[in-house]
């Protein structure tokens, strides 16, 4: 394959991991630069041996290790990103969330299964059906080399995908809900200035993108919320005259709750009914006194969005459960580094797909929708 294709840093890079029961990174996507070195690499390679196949774990780690800036990703330049994942036998965990988690970023992946693999996780990883090999014997990987080639190839300065069959929306209803507690207290300057930047990427107006604040500690209370109002100008200046709240113990599921009931509906500005992404960023600094993860689930459950970025005091386990896949978890050593995260976020969040539009429920005092 790598001798049809023209390596160079300016046009296809690859990157070649291996894995048993853990993952070997045998080279990044920056490490090669001419077709000559990359050759040679990979006659060198060698099986790495293990019994146990953990696939998922394989998966997440490309996605989190390999499909970044610092590995040669080009992804935030739009460049394709396409793995190729080549599987013998049967994963001892689970490929599923992995698999939809490397489809949310925008990775096209092609699976080919090979001897005894399992054709349920083939499915789950190969981006669409056309992109799955499920071959007897290895001696047949020949046999598709040249429809996967090509494929490569016609993909080569094509947009990156997002969903399979959704398009990114035009605009968005984010919701970012700060801890508020008293533990937060010397990083809430700092957290505020982190919802200002990232308000400042975003397009304000009334029919383009909403935002809301709410700040929670035992209880949660929005600052102001999706309607309030629609000009970035007016929304940087709310922001800068909002003080920290204080107070314990920290209850995110409580605040995750209040936000679905009463700041993703209707009467508080949302459109949800309209097909508008609904995404929540939550930002904090410690662990949840309450249960987080029925909330949550609540919230996805209502195709709401969730994005998590925790410090290190945070409970990163609460954080993925509330994220929407795990790749929607971002931490960082301290308020003082959210800035490090930004790019990576805006990214994600700009990704997000449009949903189809919903009925408005009809039910007096509710606010809910009904597809």
């Amino acid at each position: 394959m790598a001798v049809d294709l023209d390596i160079d840093r300016d046009d296809v890079r690859i990157a070649v991991v291996q894995y048993s029961e853990d993952t070997l990174v045998h080279f990044d996507l920056n490490t090669h630069k001419s077709q000559k070195d990359m050759i040679y690499a990979i006659r060198n390679l060698r099986p790495k041996g293990g019994r146990v196949l953990n696939t998922g774990a394989a998966l997440q780690y490309v996605r989190s290790n390999i499909f970044t800036t610092a590995s040669g990703s080009r992804y935030e330049r739009g460049v394709p990103q396409l793995l190729i994942v080549m599987i013998g036998g049967e994963s001892s965990d689970d490929v599923a969330a992995s698999a939809e988690d490397l489809k949310t970023f925008g990775v096209l992946s092609i699976a080919i299964g090979l001897k005894n693999a399992v054709q349920r996780e083939l499915e789950s990883i190969a981006y669409s059906p056309r992109f799955l090999f499920n071959l007897p014997v290895f001696g047949e990987l020949l046999s598709v080399q040249l429809e996967i080639l090509s494929f490569l190839k016609s993909k080569m300065g094509t947009e990156p995908p997002t969903i399979i069959g959704k398009k990114c929306s035009l605009y968005l209803d984010v919701v970012f809900l700060l801890d508020g507690s008293g533990d937060t207290r010397d990083g809430f300057p700092i957290m505020r200035q982190f919802v200002e930047r990232m308000v400042d990427k975003f397009n304000i107006d009334e029919n383009k993108d909403r935002v809301s604040v709410v700040q929670y500690s035992t209880q949660a209370q929005a600052h102001f919320l999706l309607n309030s109002y629609f000009s970035k100008r007016d929304v940087l200046k709310s922001l800068g005259n909002m003080q920290h709240r204080g107070g314990r113990p920290l209850n995110t599921g409580a605040a995750l709750e209040y936000v679905k009931n009463h700041v993703f509906i209707a009467s508080a500005g949302s459109r949800h009914f309209e097909g508008v992404p609904q995404i929540l960023i939550l930002v904090t600094g410690g662990r949840s006194q309450d249960d987080v993860r029925g909330p949550a689930a609540a919230l996805k459950h209502e195709k709401i969005v969730p994005f998590s970025v925790g410090t290190q005091t945070a409970d990163i386990i609460q954080l993925q459960a509330i994220s929407y896949v795990p790749s929607h978890t971002f931490t960082v050593s301290q308020f003082d580094n959210l800035q490090s995260i930004e790019q990576e976020l805006m990214s994600y969040v700009k990704r997000v797909p449009s949903q189809p539009r919903r009925l408005q429920s009809t039910l007096v005092g509710k606010d809910s929708f009904n597809y």
